[in-house]
């Protein structure tokens, strides 16, 4: 019998159970995205092949334990059928975490399932020292904890209250929840070092009197594991998505260029020093 291979199959998403023999598949999702078409898929490929039951990984995955070494292709196969492919694990960039962002909830700021696409596309199962995570999250509601992830993405408004289209209603002063805006002689006062560019105003006004930017907001080096870190956010407000990707493009090369194999993002910047990242990434930010 040929030696298996567990690295390589580790790297296409099997990866070993207790059991021998047997792998929990982890399957490629992005944003946490997954199609009615991928579904079946993935219900006739437990109810074949595994024990007729998923797991749903913290990190928006999807995993069909119990598969056995000699049904390998012939899940692949049956997941290609439904456009759906193996994931990835061990050093390399990891699934893409998102919320549903602007085109469904109403608090979110930017489309975060089209930044979550276009970062998979990018990035998705390069080769790094150590594993990295990405995460966007739509608002400051935070659902995906974007300072969690080895680069954090979270949306933001920057806003401009426009005075020829307000009524001086009060609605804006209301729901701000930092106390950054209030009237003063029926005109709008924003005091921006408190205002946390949650676009709150931007959504309750309504007379369309905030002009906005959106943007992303990023945090760098974050961990939830064995040991547990608070991304920093070490770049001003982002407000284009060429920049932002400049900023992910020389974030993962400082990784590469730094880092040991086997060493989280963080212990590099750690043992490196954050100057030196701030140096990388302010480059791209600048252009």
């Amino acid at each position: 019998m040929a030696e298996i291979d567990y690295a390589t199959l580790k790297k296409g998403g099997f990866m070993r159970q207790k059991q021998k023999g047997y792998f929990s598949l982890r399957l490629g999702v992005v944003g946490g995205q997954v199609s009615a078409k991928q579904l079946i898929a993935v219900t006739e490929v437990a109810e074949k092949y595994g024990h007729g039951y998923i797991h749903l990984t913290s990190r928006q995955g999807i995993e069909i334990p119990y598969i056995n070494i000699n049904d390998i292709e012939a899940v692949k196969e049956t997941l290609a059928q439904g456009d759906i492919a193996p994931g990835v694990c061990g050093p390399r960039v990891r699934t893409v975490t998102a919320c549903q962002g602007n085109k469904v909830c109403p608090n979110a700021c930017i489309d975060t399932e089209d930044i979550a696409q276009e970062l998979h596309k990018r990035y998705f199962g390069k080769e790094l020292p150590h594993k990295f995570k990405f995460g966007v999250t739509g608002c400051r509601n935070n659902c995906l904890k974007a300072e969690e992830n080895d680069l954090g993405i979270k949306g933001g408004y920057e806003v401009k209250w426009n005075e020829d289209n307000c009524i001086s209603c009060g609605v804006c002063e209301k729901a701000c929840r930092v106390d950054a805006i209030a009237i003063e002689d029926g005109r709008i006062k924003i005091d921006y070092d408190k205002c946390n560019n949650c676009g709150r105003c931007v959504f309750a006004c309504p007379t369309d009197a905030y002009d906005y930017t959106e943007g992303y907001f990023v945090y760098f080096g974050g961990l939830f594991g064995n040991t547990i870190n608070k991304g920093d956010e070490i770049v001003p407000f982002v407000k284009d998505k060429e920049t932002l990707l400049r900023i992910c493009d020389a974030t993962l090369e400082f990784f590469e260029e730094n880092a040991k194999a086997g060493e989280r993002f963080k212990f590099t910047i750690d043992r490196v020093g954050i100057d030196e990242l701030r140096k990388k990434v302010t480059e791209a930010y600048d252009g």
